[in-house]
């Protein structure tokens, strides 16, 4: 293990909550202690009233979701952006812009329009939970305890690190379930619900997981022949030695955000972003290491960096001229396959599916993606053939996949003419075992020429089409103030990632959630998976997988 990084430092706190600690102090935090409860799901709550369900003190209203103010303790509720009564209460109500999340108990900025993290606050809920195990020690680990999930407490218990593992080890012995390695828990540090829901995926995705456990990025190595002082591979490697650790507590990804931020300047600050967004700054970030430092492309090209190698894919566009026939083809690299949602509230005129209706599942959002488009008259394009502009049509279709197959759902839709934002609720379905041939472009083009013989390269015949779902990214609430959640799929048993709280799901609970986004690894790689590392200790600086070709 290598040393800490000098340069690091805690992400600064939200100006709010700063402003707040400096004129109340701890004083807010320790009144509202003892109203800490935990469901039997090891869910902690903020419990007013046992006998009452929370009401908003401006409407009276018990719908949406509760904030009780830290200064005035006045309830308040958030149910659509048009009736917003926290963010109205700290508008009227100067210096009353931190609050308590009811449900969640957590910390919410009224005027940040998110959670804050405060480390004093989990000690606070912590202490809380210690004290309870005490009371209960000699009958069993209670629910109050399991689950909680929440960092070691100094806060008015003097609590050393080595009774702390002995009380979660004892919580996890008494757990009816025993988690896989690995699957560990990620703090909330102030609206990063978007980077949590991504890093559960990148830390359990075969390639990635393989790629650094297996040492190939080496921190001790890579800080002594290199000049970067802040490397965002060594905070990933960095990261997967501390959750596949085998501690069970949540973790802290502190430091992978200060350096995020130093390489992504323009995302440095302190509001919730697109998890899209920063999946895809993620793999720019670590191909602009990587890619420096991996060996050379191989004959077609191809970058050999760990995020090329796994979910890198080619694109194939098609252009065909309306007049003369003559097509033009084109292939653009992807990371990801974005997939419209925005006909799920119309139907345009001479739209058809295989599906009758496409956008209820990710095989109609796959057929509207491939189909062919006539391109409006405003978009004519020039034939080579014609030697003018022509009314053409354009039809997509994947020449390469990736091992890792990411669908990006678009849920987020901008109307120029109206000048603003909204979010399209639509249920989706999508299967678990998925395969892609349809969508290939040698299976797309036999479809559009009838049985001539067209050749292809090796791009297609290469690697397997079918594929295995693992996680997905899930995206609740509305577009102003929504909620980030992943859900894993390892050793046959689904896992809902919520920031710090793990718990196990059926399949139906997933099936029924609004995906964001979808990854997908191939078949052969995913049941290699599930013989690896998740199952069992290992040591973090050995080859404990056998490489897959193409993977490693």
């Amino acid at each position: 293990m290598c040393s800490s990084n000098n340069l690091y430092k805690n992400p600064k706190p939200c100006k709010h909550l700063a402003d707040y600690k400096l004129k109340n102090g701890l004083c807010g935090y320790s009144l509202i202690q003892e109203c800490f409860r935990t469901t039997p799901y090891g869910r902690t709550t903020l419990e007013i009233s046992k006998s009452e369900i929370p009401r908003c003190n401006i409407c009276s209203g018990c719908h949406g979701r509760f904030y009780m103010c830290l200064i005035c303790s006045s309830v308040l509720c958030c149910w659509s952006p048009e009736s917003n009564h926290a963010h109205l209460h700290s508008q009227s109500q100067t210096g009353h812009e931190i609050s308590v999340d009811i449900e969640r108990a957590e910390l919410y900025c009224f005027v940040c329009c998110d959670q804050v993290y405060d480390p004093d606050f989990d000690d606070a809920v912590m202490c809380k939970h210690i004290m309870g195990f005490s009371r209960t020690e000699n009958g069993g680990v209670e629910s109050e305890l399991r689950l909680s999930k929440r960092r070691r407490s100094s806060f008015g218990m003097d609590l050393d690190s080595k009774n702390m593992k002995r009380l979660f080890f004892r919580r996890d012995q008494k757990s009816k379930s025993c988690f896989p390695l690995g699957l560990r828990g990620l703090n909330n540090l102030g609206s990063t619900c978007f980077m949590n829901s991504v890093l559960q995926v990148l830390l359990h995705a075969p390639p990635l997981r393989n790629y650094f456990l297996s040492d190939r990025h080496n921190r001790e190595i890579c800080r002594k022949m290199s000049s970067d002082r802040l490397c965002l591979p060594c905070d990933i490697d960095l990261m997967f030695s501390a959750v596949f650790s085998g501690d069970r507590t949540p973790y802290s990804p502190a430091q992978f955000l200060y350096s995020w931020w130093q390489h992504s300047e323009n995302l440095a600050t302190y509001e919730q972003h697109d998890a899209h967004e920063f999946f895809i700054s993620m793999l720019d970030r670590i191909h602009d290491k990587e890619g420096k430092e991996s060996l050379a492309p191989k004959d077609n090209g191809d970058c050999q960096c760990i995020a090329h190698r796994a979910f890198y894919g080619l694109l194939r566009s098609d252009v065909t001229c309306a007049s003369c026939g003559f097509t033009s083809t084109t292939h653009d690299p992807c990371m990801d396959i974005s997939l419209d949602l925005s006909s799920c509230n119309s139907n345009p005129k001479g739209l058809t599916s295989k599906s009758s209706k496409p956008n209820e599942s990710l095989g109609g959002c796959l057929d509207l993606f491939t189909r062919p488009e006539k391109l409006g008259s405003d978009q004519k394009l020039y034939c080579e053939n014609c030697q003018e502009k022509q009314d053409t049509l354009k039809q997509m279709s994947i020449k390469k996949l990736p091992l890792v197959l990411c669908f990006h759902i678009k849920r987020f839709e901008h109307s120029p003419t109206r000048k603003m934002c909204r979010k399209i609720d639509c249920h989706m379905q999508f299967p678990f075992s998925l395969d892609m041939k349809p969508y290939l472009a040698s299976s797309i083009v036999r479809e559009r020429y009838g049985n001539r013989i067209f050749l292809f390269d090796s791009d297609e015949s290469d690697i397997s089409t079918e594929f295995e779902i693992f996680a997905v990214v899930t995206h609740s609430g509305m577009l102003e103030s929504g909620h980030y959640v992943t859900y894993l799929h390892l050793r046959n048993q689904w896992y809902k990632c919520d920031d710090a709280w793990i718990t196990e799901v059926d399949e139906e609970v997933v099936r029924a959630s609004q995906c964001y986004l979808m990854y997908y690894v191939q078949k052969m790689l995913y049941h290699k998976s599930c013989e690896d590392v998740s199952c069992q200790p290992m040591s973090l600086r050995a080859d404990a997988f056998v490489p897959i070709a193409g993977c490693c």
